[in-house]
Parts: structure tokens; sequence; C-alpha cells
């Protein structure tokens, strides 16, 4: 497939990318603002900063959740994770044309997001200390905020392809995921500020021109999934790969494994439906 066709046939499934990534990162702003924001009433209602981030993961969480399970999400995977999609493509689930327009597609629509937040909320957003929601290292170092990241994108990655793959728990992978993002955020964000993702780093980042370690959130989260990729080639084997969705739906099309719904057959059942929708 030539990178006209792909374009031609498969940019909605680039386009929800860059929208689930975008609404994640509005969804971060929002709530970053909402809990960090000196001038937030529920900053002012919480004191304990330990029990504002778990509240910050939790919803985070449920984002992740929502965006993964919403129909949007179940068309494309839900990757939002240029280190995800490099997982997929290691492991020959993904065209590579693919591959590089949900890419090209996850840091536009993650800076678009960041940016609709400051329009919205302007000083409160990009003034300290919500800073655009930049990850940056926490006090115990660089070293540390590395080996933290490689390892959470490490665990992250094993996970979606252990249950994803699983005929028993594949439905659950998207609560799986959001499990991990608020266990992460709550537990990790401290080291790190909890990114496992280059293009959500790299989001926050460049409208704050906030570049301080950056290559970290570069390289770990890509370093740690595709070693995850590994571990689970050497575990199960490639074969044990259904596809490069994080969900997969029978309704929905999947320019992955070139999946098409069958069309329904018209019963009376079918009729039924039909008319109850129309008020027939």
């Amino acid at each position: 497939m030539t990178v006209l066709q792909a374009l031609r046939k498969h940019w909605p499934e680039y386009l929800i990318e860059a929208w689930a990534l975008g609404m994640f990162m509005v969804s971060a702003g929002v709530f970053t603002v909402a809990f960090e924001y000196p001038e937030s009433q529920l900053r002012q209602m919480i004191d304990n900063a330990d029990l504002r981030r778990v509240l910050t993961g939790i919803a985070m969480g449920l984002t992740a959740i929502a965006l993964i399970y919403s129909r949007p999400g179940k068309r494309s995977g839900a990757h939002m994770n240029p280190a995800i999609t490099l997982g997929f493509l290691r492991l020959g689930k993904i065209n590579g044309i693919d591959a590089l327009f949900y890419i090209i597609a996850q840091f536009a629509g993650g800076v678009l997001g960041v940016l609709l937040v400051a329009t919205a909320f302007g000083a409160a957003f990009e003034q300290a200390p919500v800073g655009y929601a930049a990850t940056l290292p926490g006090k115990a170092g660089t070293e540390v905020a590395f080996v933290a990241e490689l390892a959470i994108s490490a665990g992250m990655m094993l996970m979606v392809l252990l249950v994803s793959n699983s005929a028993r728990f594949a439905t659950a992978t998207g609560v799986c995921a959001g499990i991990l993002v608020a266990v992460y955020i709550s537990i990790e964000g401290p080291l790190s500020g909890m990114s496992m993702n280059p293009a959500r780093s790299f989001a926050s980042a460049a409208p704050g021109g906030q570049w301080q370690a950056f290559w970290i959130y570069c390289t770990a989260p890509v370093i740690g999934m595709l070693a995850a990729t590994e571990v689970y080639l050497r575990l199960r084997g490639g074969d044990r790969v259904k596809c490069a969705k994080l969900l997969h739906p029978d309704d929905v099309r999947c320019i992955h494994c070139n999946y098409t719904p069958a069309p329904e057959v018209a019963t009376p059942a079918t009729f039924d439906r039909i008319n109850s929708r129309t008020g027939t």
C-alpha cells in the first residue's frame, strides 16, 4: 500500500488517534488545573499533595478507559502512544505506513489538546505549579526517572499483550490499562511525572518550552515497550498476538488485520429493531 492509498483508506483511524490523545491531554490539563492551581477550590479544599495526586490518577485512569472503550477508540485500536504503536510494529501487527501516520497523528493531537487547554485557562494552566502539565524528573534525579519510565512502560505493554490476547480477559484490556494509569500516577508520578508516552510529553514540553531531561521521555518509554514485546515473543510467540488493537469488537472495521464486519442479515428481529428506532 502506498502513502496516498493509506491516507485515502485509513484517514479516519489516523484522525481518531489524534483525537484520542488530544482528549487525554485536555483531561490531563483540566484535572491538573483543578487539583494544583492555587486558586482552584479543589486545591484549597484538599491540602494533601499525595491525595491530590491519587485523585488525579483516578481521573486520568477513567479518562483512558473512556477513550479505549469509545466507539472511535475501538476503531483505531486506541494506541494514543507512539511507543505502543512501535511495539505493535515490531510484532508485525501494524503496517509501517499506518504506524508512521499513527505517530504523526498522536503528536499533533497531543499538542492541539494542550493548546486548547491553554486557550481556555490561560495563566492558570501555563504557569507554575501547573506548567502545561509537563512531565519532569522528580527530586530523585534523571537516572531514577529514566529507570522508572522504562519500568512502567514495559509493564503497560506487557499487560496489553497478555490481556488483549487472552480469550477470557481480552475485553478487560481497557480497564486494566486505566487501572495501571491510575496506579502509576499515584505511585510513580513523583519520580518522573508518569509519562510512558513520547507524544504526551512532547505535547506539554513544546508549548511551554520545558525541555528539561526531555530525552528520558523520548527513549525510556520506547525502550521499555519494545523490551516488553521481546519478552512476550519469547514467552508466547508472535502467533499469539491477534491484532494491534487494544480491543477488537465485531462491529467495527480493523485496518490492522483487514477485518470487516459482516453485513447484518435481514431477519424479523432486525426489522423489529429498525421499527423501534424509527417509532413505526
